[in-house]
Order: structure tokens, then sequence, then C-alpha cells
């Protein structure tokens, strides 16, 4: 009998979003027709799409595996005059998840973010301080013959015991207080996820930052020396927590979308 997987893999399994998983079972048909992307749309169906607090489909909430940490209240809310998604963490974890149709190119991704409560204790170069009060991620469909020996089998039994197609590459931009914008790190459980910080303690708290960045140049700058091509992306998700340090955040995301370059 195998052991038991840890929390890497638990991280893993929650960063993909379950959503995925129609990807890649009979339900492929029915989940692409959803998805379908008519001529210069985009795959991503904005947050601000539809009415009520939900997140419009297909947007899930998803928390760790087995409900062993609270699930961090991630809604829309009116905020500037439109509908925003809103993401609230306390002692908690939980990530806003869009699977893509196969073969997504990586191209444009735009966005704009706040923190109006960050992570006092929050330290991503440990795993006693990886949280964030924003994180938006981009999930590559990087093929596992790419990975080293050790790598290449933790994915494989990650997803054999998730049962989800976990990603093998995933780039997440932070908004983090402690380290320098432009601090490129991996994360503390695992190298298949890999940090970019874009905002720190420079910018006020309260105040919109506006980013647009180029997917497939930062897979390159980050995962570059695992691959000769840009694999296509598997998802897009945005999440926030405070499990670790066990503090609470505050924090805002807009005007989110996939464009073309």
């Amino acid at each position: 009998m195998g052991a038991p997987v840890p929390r890497l893999a638990q991280k893993l399994i929650a960063m993909l979003l379950i959503a995925t998983r129609k990807l890649w079972t009979g339900a492929i048909g029915t989940f692409y027709a959803l998805l379908a992307v008519t001529a210069g749309a985009q795959a991503l169906q904005p947050l601000a799409a539809g009415t009520g607090d939900a997140l419009p489909a297909p947007w899930r909430v998803v928390g760790l595996p087995g409900n062993k940490v609270p699930l961090a209240q991630i809604d829309r809310v009116e905020l500037d005059g439109h509908r925003v998604l809103r993401l609230r963490s306390d002692k908690s974890y939980g990530t806003a998840s869009h699977a893509l149709p196969p073969n997504t190119p990586a191209t444009t991704l735009q966005w704009k973010w706040r923190v109006d409560t960050a992570v006092a204790q929050a330290d991503l170069r440990t795993k006693r301080g990886d949280d964030a009060a924003v994180k938006v991620c981009a999930m590559f469909d990087l093929p596992l013959d790419k990975l080293g020996f050790v790598d290449r089998n933790l994915m494989r039994l990650a997803r054999r015991t998730s049962g989800e197609y976990l990603p093998a590459a995933t780039v997440c931009y932070v908004w983090d207080q402690g380290l320098p914008a432009g601090t490129v790190l991996h994360n503390a459980y695992t190298g298949r996820v890999r940090f970019m910080v874009l905002n720190s303690a420079d910018t006020p708290l309260g105040q919109w930052a506006t980013h647009s960045r180029d997917l497939a140049a930062d897979f390159v700058r980050l995962f570059g020396a695992e691959a000769e091509t840009v694999p296509p992306l598997l998802a897009i998700v945005v999440g926030a927590d405070t499990d670790n340090t066990h503090g609470n955040s505050l924090a805002y995301v807009d005007a989110l979308a996939l464009v073309k370059q």
C-alpha cells in the first residue's frame, strides 16, 4: 500500500479545479459546447457576466479536498458601479476555477486587482507562510515526460489519488506584501507551481492595480528549461488562502480576460 499523499497533493488538487474532470470524461462534447469560442471571442467567461452573487458558469468555487480547511468566501459584489469578484479568507482556502476548451493557446491574460486586507504573516518562501490575499494562476498541460523522475512520479501519484487530471505546470501571479515586485520563486510545497510577485507593499492597499501578462513568455521564463514549446492552457484560477498563517484577507478581482496577442 502506498504512503498517503501529503499536503503537496492537497494543494495541487485544490488548485486544479475539479471542473476540469469533464475535459477527460465522456462529457467532453457537452463541456466543449458550453465553452465554444466564437470568432474573435475569448474562451474565458467574464466574471461580471449574469446576475446575482454567485459566479457565472463554468466558473466554480473549489476548496481543499475533504473540507479539512474552511472554504474561503468567494462571490461577487457591487464595487465601483459594477460586479467584481470578492475573495474573503479567514483561516481558510478557496479558488474560483475555470476550465478551458482543449488546446487553448497561451495568449495574453489581463485583469485588475486590489487588496484591502493583506495577509500579515505571509511568506511564500516557506510552507508556514504559503498564503496570499489574491493570486491569479494559469495552468498548463505540460506533458509528464518533460519532468524529472521524481516530479513525474509525484504527479502520477497525485493524479491517481485525486482522480483529477492535475496540471504539471502552473504559473501563479500573486500580490505579496513581503517580497518585492518582480520576485520569481517556486511554491514551497511543489516546483510544479511557480510564483511571480506583481504587487507588493509599495502598492497602497485599497487601490486597483492593472496587469497584462504574456502567458507564453512567462511560461518560458519559469518553465522553459523543461519544454521546447509552450503547452496549451488547461484552466485559469483565482484564489486566496490564509490557512497556513491563520490570518484573514480581503481582495477583489475585475476585468479578467484572455485576449489574442
